[in-house]
């Protein structure tokens, strides 16, 4: 106890020096905090909008299909599973037909992927009810993405053209009869959603799909014969992927904050020594062994972590806590990246992260007040009191 009373009373007796030090020292808590938590928020974010509107709880595939490559639409399409149709009504899954198209707005020609989803699916978040309609044309769902890049609006009228299984061409009007904002680019850029049985009988499919996206309560379904399927964690393998590699430059930027940080801490140290040498002589020379004169300055220069957690808690809360409800605006561009990424981010700030990372601060500024202290035990008490350094 007497050791933290004079490690405490010395450190303030620093005045302007240990608060400056305090005050870098939280700053690198409350970035390092921040930047991890809108990592994770980001992470969480994103796989829950393609678990929504995308993936659903997994998904069966045609075992020639390739969503990067499309020449393999032509042949990836296969007769519905019975064991599926004719599942229980808990047991919630969307077959989806994929084919290419040509969209004609404005007279442009521009190639799209047409995919047929049935109106009254619950699995994903797509508006496909809009789909129910008794219009003569087509009835199309497409994005705000779509929209706009093809300029056409909720009741435009786009003629559509594709080839069916038998090779031969055809076209039909189409009708936009509705527009859903999504986060997920993947089911919105360059795609056009229509009822299934109709493009199904477009492309003369009868009872075909591509993929059968499952929802809840499909956990126990066997194996389906000439069906390949696909887990969440294999369809959501490039936004992990991008993650990690942002959690990479997230590390090298943690490291150059806490190194700055601890730099301040090993100077201080390093020029405390050398000032109170004098005092340093004199308690040796009154008794006290070299060991816990390390430990004293050795706590005294862990007290900076512990002076600044306290600092970072009292202005880093408020702040953080009030950017985690309202989120961070992201520009315009950003929908442009291809991942799911919404209008605004919300950070996720989990115990683990702030303890950890809280932890991680101490035991460094620690280690790094120990180091300098070492010289301690190497100081000649006669000399140290004269001013000298052995």
């Amino acid at each position: 106890m007497i050791a933290f009373k004079l490690a405490f009373r010395n450190l303030i007796g620093a005045g302007l020096r240990t608060w400056l030090n305090v005050f870098v020292l939280s700053m690198s808590y409350v970035i390092i905090i921040w930047q991890q938590g809108l990592l994770d928020g980001f992470n969480q974010q994103a796989l829950r909008d393609m678990t929504d509107w995308e993936i659903g709880q997994g998904q069966y595939w045609h075992p020639q299909y390739d969503p990067y490559d499309p020449f393999t639409l032509e042949e990836s399409h296969a007769p519905l599973p019975d064991v599926l149709l004719n599942a229980p009504a808990d047991r919630a899954v969307a077959p989806i037909l994929i084919v290419q198209g040509t969209l004609y707005p404005q007279g442009r020609m521009q190639a799209v992927i047409l995919k047929g989803i049935e109106p009254d699916q619950t699995v994903l978040s797509l508006p496909t009810a809009d789909l129910q309609t008794d219009i003569s044309e087509i009835p199309i769902l497409i994005g705000t993405r779509m929209a706009k890049s093809t300029n056409l609006a909720r009741g435009d009228v786009v003629t559509i053209r594709w080839r069916d299984t038998n090779g031969m061409f055809d076209a039909a009007e189409a009708k936009v009869v509705g527009l859903m904002k999504t986060n997920v680019p993947t089911v919105d850029q360059g795609q056009i959603w229509l009822p299934l049985a109709r493009l199904q009988t477009m492309m003369q499919m009868p009872r075909k799909a591509t993929l059968i996206v499952t929802g809840q309560g499909t956990e126990g379904v066997p194996p389906l014969p000439n069906w390949v399927f696909k887990d969440r964690a294999f369809l959501s393998k490039d936004l992990t992927d991008m993650i990690q590699m942002k959690k990479v430059s997230g590390a090298i930027t943690y490291a150059i904050l806490l190194s700055l940080a601890l730099l301040a801490i090993f100077d201080t140290q390093v020029l405390a020594i050398f000032r109170r040498r004098r005092e340093i002589g004199t308690l040796i020379a009154l008794g006290m062994t070299r060991n816990a004169v390390i430990r004293l300055f050795t706590l005294e220069g862990a007290m900076h972590g512990v002076l600044a957690s306290l600092a970072a808690a009292a202005y880093g809360i408020p702040l953080l806590s009030l950017q985690a409800m309202r989120g961070l605006a992201m520009p315009e561009a950003a929908n442009s990246f291809g991942m799911a990424m919404g209008a605004r981010m919300f950070p996720v700030y989990s115990v683990g992260l702030v303890t950890g990372t809280t932890a991680i601060v101490l035991i460094a500024v620690t280690v790094v007040s120990f180091l300098p202290a070492r010289h301690i035990a190497r100081l000649n008490p006669t000399d140290a009191i004269k001013g000298k350094l052995s």
